[in-house]
């Protein structure tokens, strides 16, 4: 449950933090994840970003939920399966098996991979990489 308050601060679970807090530190998030590149690692937990970021969970699921308006393991996989629409994309890597992208963008199970992968994109990966040879003939 989120209240407002005098001040422009919200507070959430007994959390407090400013839109320009919210802002900074979804700019870091976002940092480590995608530029850092910290979600091809399975093993890269909230509790771990935190740590690197100097900051605890809770902060980081707020953040992640008010500025990304997802939940943390679906932030990471969003950019897992970027990487792995990249990956799919890419001729030069057609001799990479679906399980072989799956675990190059972090993924610790095929099945995972693929449960991700039609959320987000409505179609397995198979599917995916068989639509762009149809659009390339």
């Amino acid at each position: 449950m989120t209240h407002s308050t005098e001040k422009g601060i919200k507070k959430s679970s007994g959390i407090q933090i400013s839109p320009k807090q919210v802002e900074i530190l979804g700019q870091k998030i976002l940092q480590q994840i995608s530029v850092n590149r910290k979600f091809k690692d399975r093993n890269y937990s909230a509790k771990q970003l935190a740590q690197d970021l100097g900051t605890n969970t809770r902060y980081i699921s707020l953040v992640i939920r008010r500025k990304f308006e997802s939940n943390y393991t679906s932030f990471i996989n969003k950019h897992r399966i970027q990487e792995a629409l990249a990956l799919l994309s890419d001729k030069n890597l057609d001799n990479l098996t679906v399980a072989d992208i799956a675990e190059a963008v972090g993924f610790s199970t095929r099945q995972a991979f693929y449960v991700s992968f039609n959320k987000i994109t409505g179609m397995s990966p198979k599917e995916y990489r068989e639509s762009l040879v149809v659009k390339n003939h």
